[in-house]
């Protein structure tokens, strides 16, 4: 009557749009790309009436535990991977969850197990496919990055040239005004 906690683990199997997801379907798929989807869920033997624990007893009899339930989980998990994208799977992994929590449940509750939770853990893949968008995403970054840095030291360089040509053309016009000015001194006295 205790909760058990099971690791779903699924390799090898197609999305919608025919990407590989980790589940248990080698020759389906090349080796040289899977993405891999795990989850774990706590299930429980419902004692609450007669029936559901006379079913789970039936259904357990001569079975290692958890074994229905995992088997359960891991075809609804496939199921529901064969309908979304690798996409929809990573970025919504709460619906994810939803759906094979609400379909596994279903099943298990003939079968007099409840299911108290099921939360996926990890989608990943051997590619980098999923991380893709990632990668495109920091490389803008840092293509923008090197744009701006290259940017601000020519708007520098261009500040700096403008300093200097100022400050040259004030030592002309002071070197103009002494030389004027050293002019008139020279003319007034030669006057």
């Amino acid at each position: 009557m205790n909760t058990l906690t099971l690791n779903v683990k699924s390799e090898k199997v197609y999305t919608r749009c025919g990407v590989p997801i980790s589940m248990v379907l080698p020759r389906l798929v090349s080796p040289s790309f899977s993405v891999s989807v795990s989850s774990r869920a706590n299930m429980k033997i419902q004692g609450q009436n007669k029936e559901m624990l006379a079913a789970a007893c039936q259904m357990f009899m001569g079975k290692l535990e958890g074994e229905i339930a995992l088997e359960t989980l891991e075809g609804h998990q496939r199921a529901i991977i064969a309908h979304l994208t690798v996409e929809e799977i990573y970025r919504d992994r709460k619906k994810f969850s939803a759906e094979v929590f609400k379909v596994s449940s279903s099943d298990l509750v003939n079968m007099g197990i409840g299911v108290v939770s099921y939360t996926l853990k990890d989608v990943h893949d051997d590619q980098d496919y999923l991380r893709s968008p990632g990668k495109s995403r920091t490389a803008q970054v840092q293509k923008d990055a090197l744009i701006g840095e290259a940017q601000f030291k020519r708007d520098a360089v261009i500040r700096e040239a403008h300093d200097k040509q100022e400050k040259i053309s004030a030592q002309y016009v002071n070197e103009i005004q002494i030389a004027m000015a050293q002019r008139n001194y020279e003319l007034k006295k030669a006057s």
